[in-house]
Parts: C-alpha cells; structure tokens; sequence
C-alpha cells in the first residue's frame, strides 16, 4: 500500500468521460501504436544508441549523449519510486463504455500517479533546447503528442500527464548543470 491516495479531478473525469464516451477502437489502436513512442525501454535504448554512436563517430557531441543518456536513466527510474508512493485508479480501470468503444486496459490498476510516459516527454521537451530551433519545434510537439495518447488510452488522468511532463522538464534541467558543464580541465585548456 502506498503513503498517498490520489483523487482525480472534476476536470480529469470530465475529459475521460469525454473520451469514453466518443472514441472508436480505431482512435484507440492509433494511440497504443503512438504511446511506444515515450515508453521508457525504447527511450532509453535510443538513448545507449546515441551515446555509443558518439563514441565512435561524434566526440564533439558526447557531453550532450551523456546528459540525454543520464536524463534518460534518471526518468525510467523515477516514475516507479513516486508510483511505490502514490495510488492512483487508472481512468480505464472506470469505465465500461469505453471498453466497449476500444479502451484497452493498461499497467497496473493502481498506477496512475505520475505518468511515466510524460515524465519522458517533458525531460524531452525541456532537453530539446539543446537543438536548432526547427528541431525543438519538433520535438517539443512530438512530446506533447505523445503524452497526450496516455490521456486518450485513458491510461492516465490528465493531472497525471501534466504532473508527469513538468516533473520531466525539472528532472532535466536540474541535470544540466552536472551533465553539460565543461569540465575544468576543459575550463583550464581554453584560457
């Protein structure tokens, strides 16, 4: 059992009923194939995969592979602590009718506070401001996009995704001071 119940909002069941009530499984299979997209094993692989792509091809571009790498680790991580905290009923564990409109259930019943999902996204978003800024739109719409398809699978209340994307934004930028600082031999080699 967990130290703290989480209650929805009106709000949060206000739009889950919204989406119960009005999607098709379509919609619903859309957003399962979408949602991969911010789930932490693919994350973090991507992540070892850039990392090890620097090392061998772009030694310029390793201090940024180190801090998504490590940003990366630290939000897989992260979500699980804070669920072993919180208990949260997952929308979809709520509804019948919109199982019968193509809800699918999701993780564990109890498991809804902080989206993990979002927790990756929002570290996304936030690190996305090491790009040029046709890139940052990008990724910063990609990562909205696909914490919401957690709202839509009904997987997560909507508090959940915005608490989980602004605590991935945090998580990142407390990071950056470690992850993309120079050195200070680097320091001391450039004066």
């Amino acid at each position: 059992m967990a130290l703290v119940t989480v209650k929805p909002t009106r709000i949060d069941t206000a739009i889950a009923n919204e989406i119960a009530d009005n999607t098709n499984s379509g919609l619903e299979h859309a957003a399962q194939a979408l949602t991969w997209g911010a789930d932490e094993h693919v994350l973090v692989a991507l992540a070892a995969a850039g990392w090890l792509y620097t090392r061998m091809r772009r030694p310029q571009r390793r201090r940024i592979a180190d801090h998504v790498l490590m940003v990366s680790l630290a939000t897989a991580v992260l979500p699980h602590v804070l669920k072993s905290l919180f208990d949260q009923t997952r929308p979809d564990r709520l509804t019948m009718s919109g199982h019968r409109h193509g809800i699918p259930y999701s993780g564990r019943p109890r498991d809804a506070f902080p989206s993990g999902h979002a927790v990756h996204m929002g570290a996304l978003a936030s690190a996305a401001d090491l790009l040029p800024p046709a890139s940052r739109r990008l990724a910063r719409s990609l990562a909205v996009t696909l914490s919401l398809t957690r709202v839509a699978l009904l997987a997560h209340w909507a508090s959940d995704v915005v608490a989980g994307f602004t605590l991935g934004v945090i998580v990142e930028r407390l990071f950056r001071p470690f992850t993309l600082a120079r050195s200070r031999q680097q320091r001391r080699v450039r004066r």
